[in-house]
């Protein structure tokens, strides 16, 4: 469980209470307050979402993301098993405009979508998925490996429900969430995106809601999850907490430049703000490592790594 000092707890149960009330005015299922940020702090970016243009209180604070991948520092470890996925496309639920990313919400009442296996001892649901992109191809990711930077970055969000009973309460514990996040590349137009992308423009504004059915999230893994990174990490949105395992996958999908086109043309604001911002950039700077270890599934050849270096100077 994370310890929080006197002074952190009573906003982290603040916070906590602000997710239960809010999920009671959601029309489906709870606010999935998560992961909504991505980053690199190479670039200074041009638009910032105003969650970011002020100090924000950090609880722990020492296993912070997201954070740059270095290849060559990450340690091989053979007990890690290979993930298992079993996604049922009946759960998906709707598409949400939170303001800050969009997300994809499933029904997480059930063990009908889940992942184990990988570095997890416990079965964990999916709640929801959503993604991170800049407003050029050039960045957007959250994480980036050996500080190479993708145009975008997909996260699928599960909590523990072999410890929890919901994710409000696996937010805000130890070993509460398990993210996967995959590189999006630009490329040849993804055609298991294209449903997604299509139904955008319904939710282009803040607070938009439209019901989304039969999506299978597993068709956006690429064709190799076996091979990944981990490590321990946080949220990258308030609360921030310190309660996720993180799994990069080493191979990333490929979307065409379209596709994320319709991501950067849904607005940060609402139908009535009179300045309308676009969504991009949605993003949090990368956090330091501090002694964490980020394990890896697989043994990097030497030319991947070479290749790895000298690809980052073209980002």
């Amino acid at each position: 469980m994370v310890t929080f000092s006197a002074v952190v707890r009573p906003m982290v149960s603040h916070l906590q209470r602000q997710l239960v009330s809010q999920a009671k005015r959601h029309r489906i299922t709870p606010v999935r307050r998560c992961n909504l940020t991505a980053c690199s702090s190479k670039y200074v970016l041009s638009q910032m979402h105003p969650m970011w243009q002020g100090p924000l209180a950090v609880p722990g604070g020492d296993r912070q993301s997201p954070i740059d991948i270095i290849v060559q520092r990450s340690i091989i470890d053979s007990e890690l098993k290979p993930l298992v996925t079993e996604y049922d496309p009946h759960t998906c639920q709707q598409i949400w405009n939170n303001g800050y990313s969009f997300l994809v919400e499933y029904d997480d009442t059930t063990d009908k979508s889940t992942l184990k296996g990988g570095p997890l001892q416990d079965k964990f649901r999916l709640c929801q998925f959503h993604f991170h992109w800049g407003e050029t191809n050039a960045w957007g990711s959250e994480h980036t490996v050996d500080r190479r930077l993708f145009p975008a970055e997909l996260h699928l969000v599960h909590w523990n429900s072999d410890k929890y009973s919901l994710f409000e309460e696996a937010v805000m514990e130890d070993n509460g969430l398990a993210v996967i996040g995959v590189f999006l590349k630009v490329g040849k137009r993804h055609e298991g995106l294209q449903k997604l992308v299509d139904a955008l423009p319904a939710i282009r504004h803040k607070d938009s809601v439209v019901e989304f059915t039969r999506f299978d999230p597993g068709c956006l893994l690429p064709s190799n999850i076996e091979d990944y990174w981990t490590y321990h990490g946080s949220l990258t949105t308030p609360p921030l907490t310190e309660s996720v395992t993180w799994i990069i996958l080493k191979q990333h999908i490929e979307v065409s430049h379209d596709q994320l086109a319709v991501f950067r043309s849904l607005l940060f604001t609402s139908a009535e703000e009179e300045v309308q911002k676009s969504m991009v950039n949605n993003f949090r700077v990368q956090q330091p490592l501090r002694g964490r270890t980020v394990r890896s599934s697989f043994t990097p050849f030497l030319h991947e790594a070479t290749s790895a270096e000298g690809d980052k100077h073209n980002y």
